[in-house]
């Protein structure tokens, strides 16, 4: 299994017990960076302290706030919107680019249905 893989496997194991998600921001809002196919993906977490992780490694996220947002709000508003806009869910991306799996809102959606 990837690291990429096994860290989307936690999301999913994660985010039942922890009941939210987490994503970052700041002055110009949430980020949703192009991957190398183009495709933009707005990253969340399953749990707080890896946001926290990614924001300190990161030089391109440092000074970004972490955001909790409850997962029956996640799921009923912004996986729609996410998917509305086109974009994709970043899960439990980690290391010093901040890199992992990104999937579809639907996908995502899913595994929690």
């Amino acid at each position: 299994m990837s690291l990429s893989a096994a860290h989307a496997a936690a999301f999913r194991r994660e985010v039942p017990r922890e009941g939210r998600v987490w994503s970052i921001r700041d002055s110009e809002g949430f980020p949703a960076p192009a991957g190398t196919d183009g495709a933009r993906a707005m990253p969340f977490w399953s749990k707080r302290s890896r946001a926290v992780r990614v924001v300190g490694a990161v030089a391109a996220y440092r000074g970004f706030e972490v955001v909790e947002i409850s997962l029956t709000d996640w799921l009923g508003n912004w996986l729609p919107g996410l998917r509305g806009d086109e974009l994709l869910v970043g899960v439990n991306w980690a290391g010093a680019r901040a890199t992992g799996q990104d999937v579809a809102p639907e996908t995502a959606g899913g595994w929690f249905a």
